[in-house]
């Protein structure tokens, strides 16, 4: 299961959000049936960012939102993400070292 938020940040905010989303990441990836996250901004436009969570299913993901730390800090911070696009995905294909493995969709 993918968590994947995009954000709209302004350069003098950056820093602040910055923070924001390290201590989102290490609260998240903390969870059991975390996997790895990463926070990217765009090379084609600064103000763009990305936070991006893995997480070894759709219950792992929902699990990893309970604690209060997360909901003090992870929730808020996703809330601000750009809301006229999905944020979770299921995870059908990935690839390592040239080999890809395909996974069940969770809808079928």
């Amino acid at each position: 299961m993918l968590l994947l938020c995009r954000f709209a940040v302004s350069p003098a905010d950056a820093p602040a959000f910055r923070r924001r989303a390290r201590l989102a990441l290490e609260l998240l990836t903390a969870a059991d049936g975390a996997r790895d996250g990463r926070l990217g901004r765009s090379v084609d436009d600064p103000g763009r960012w990305v936070l991006e969570v893995r997480f070894v299913s759709v219950d792992a993901y929902r699990r990893a939102l309970s604690p209060f730390p997360v909901r003090e800090h992870v929730v808020p911070l996703l809330s601000e993400a750009l809301a006229d696009e999905p944020s979770t995905y299921e995870t059908l294909v990935d690839a390592e070292s040239g080999t890809s493995r395909e996974h069940p969709s969770l809808l079928a």
